[in-house]
C-alpha cells in the first residue's frame, strides 16, 4: 500500500482541511492574534491533522499488505481469511465479511460442481464396466468361431481400447480410487501386455522382441500395463507394413533408477511434433495421413507416469524409429507404502 495513492484516494478530504486551514488562518487575522500565537495554533492545527492521516494510513497499510502477502505467496489464495489477522477498522471488518461471503458462496457451488462430477464419473466407471463384460463374452464367442470375419473382431478390440481409454481417463483425474503402488515384475507386465496385443502383432506381422527384463519396480501394475497397452498400440499402428516390422522391449539398471525402453521401426515422427506428443488430443502429422486417430492415449499415458512418479520420453526419427523410454525411480517413500 502506497502513500501516495492512498492521499490522491482521499483528495477530498485534503481539500477540505486547506479550505479550514485557511479560514482559520482569516479568523485568526481578524481577530488580530498575534503571529506567535497564530502560528502555534496553525501548527498544531496542521500537526494534528498529519498525525490523524498518518495514523489512519498505517493502520490500514499493515492489513493491506499482510493481505497481499499472503494472497501472493499461497498457491491456493482463497485460503487467504485463514492467514491474516482479523483488521481493527470499520472498511477491513466491511472488506473481510464479504470476503468470507464470497468464499463461502464459492465453495457451496464448488462442492456442488465436485458432487456433480464425482456422480458422472462413478457412472462412467460402472457404465464402462458394464459394457465390457458382454464386449469381453462376444470376442471370446468370435475366437471360437472360425469363420468369423476378423474385420468385426479387429473393430470390436477398438471399442475395448476406446473404452479402456476413457476408463483411465476417468482413474487419473481421481487416482485414490484405483491406487495401489507395490513391487512388480517388468517381465511379467511385459508379459500381460503381451498378451493382450497378441491378436493385433499377428495379424499385422509385427515381430515382439523382449530382453533383458528381469527387474522389480515399484509401481500400479494395472496402470504400467495400460500405459505399455497404449505404446505397443501406436507402434502397431504407425507401422511402415513391411515384412520386418518389430517391436523391441528391454530394460536396463542405472543407479537408483530402472529404465524401461519400447523401440519400433515404424514410420516415425516429425522432429516438429516431438514436443507435442503428450499433449491432449494433438494427433500430428501422423495422425492426419496414416489413419485417425483422438491424440488421447499418450497424454493419458503421460497423466499415469506423472502419478505414479514415473517419466516417460520419446524419441524419433522419421522412417527409422521411435523410442519411449518409461523411468522407474528408487524413491525411499515407496518403503513407507510397502
Amino acid at each position: 500500500m502506497k502513500l501516495k495513492k492512498y492521499l490522491l484516494d482521499h483528495w477530498f478530504i485534503l481539500l477540505l482541511f486547506s479550505f479550514f486551514f485557511f479560514l482559520i488562518f482569516l479568523f485568526l487575522l481578524a481577530f488580530k492574534v498575534p503571529l506567535a500565537c497564530m502560528i502555534a495554533i496553525l501548527l498544531c492545527f496542521f500537526l494534528f491533522f498529519l498525525i490523524s492521516i498518518l495514523l489512519l494510513f498505517f493502520r490500514k497499510k499493515s492489513f493491506f499488505d499482510a493481505l497481499l502477502f499472503s494472497t501472493s505467496a499461497l498457491d491456493k489464495s482463497y485460503l487467504v481469511l485463514e492467514t491474516i489477522e482479523s483488521p481493527h477498522f470499520y472498511e477491513g471488518e466491511l472488506f473481510c465479511d464479504c470476503l468470507y461471503e464470497i468464499n463461502k458462496s464459492m465453495n457451496e457451488n464448488v462442492k456442488i460442481y465436485e458432487d456433480a462430477t464425482r456422480d458422472f464419473k462413478e457412472y462412467i466407471e460402472m457404465w464402462i464396466h458394464e459394457v465390457k463384460v458382454p464386449l469381453a463374452s462376444l470376442i471370446l464367442i468370435l475366437h471360437n468361431q472360425k469363420e468369423a470375419d476378423k474385420r468385426i473382431l479387429t473393430e470390436i478390440r477398438k471399442i475395448d481400447h476406446f473404452l479402456e481409454q476413457v476408463l483411465y481417463y476417468v482413474r487419473q483425474e481421481s487416482p485414490e480410487k484405483d491406487y495401489l503402488i507395490k513391487k512388480v515384475s517388468l517381465e511379467q507386465i511385459v508379459h500381460n501386455v503381451a498378451l493382450h496385443n497378441k491378436d493385433d502383432l499377428l495379424e499385422n506381422h509385427v515381430e515382439f522382441i523382449t530382453s533383458d527384463l528381469s527387474f522389480f519396480v515399484y509401481t500400479d501394475s494395472k496402470w504400467l500395463e495400460f500405459i505399455l497397452n497404449q505404446v505397443i498400440r501406436n507402434a502397431i499402428k504407425y507401422r511402415k507394413e513391411s515384412e520386418d516390422d518389430f517391436i523391441t522391449i528391454q530394460a536396463k539398471s542405472e543407479g537408483e533408477q530402472v529404465i524401461l525402453t519400447i523401440e519400433d521401426n515404424g514410420i516415425g515422427i516429425l522432429s516438429s511434433d516431438l514436443p507435442h506428443v503428450f499433449e491432449k488430443t494433438f494427433t500430428g502429422y501422423n495422425g492426419r495421413i496414416k489413419t485417425k486417430s483422438t491424440g488421447m492415449g499418450l497424454f493419458i499415458a503421460k497423466k499415469l507416469c506423472q502419478r505414479l512418479g514415473h517419466e516417460i520420453k520419446i524419441d524419433s526419427e522419421i522412417s527409422k524409429y521411435t523410442r519411449i523410454t518409461i523411468t522407474f525411480f528408487n524413491h525411499s517413500y515407496y518403503d513407507v507404502v510397502q
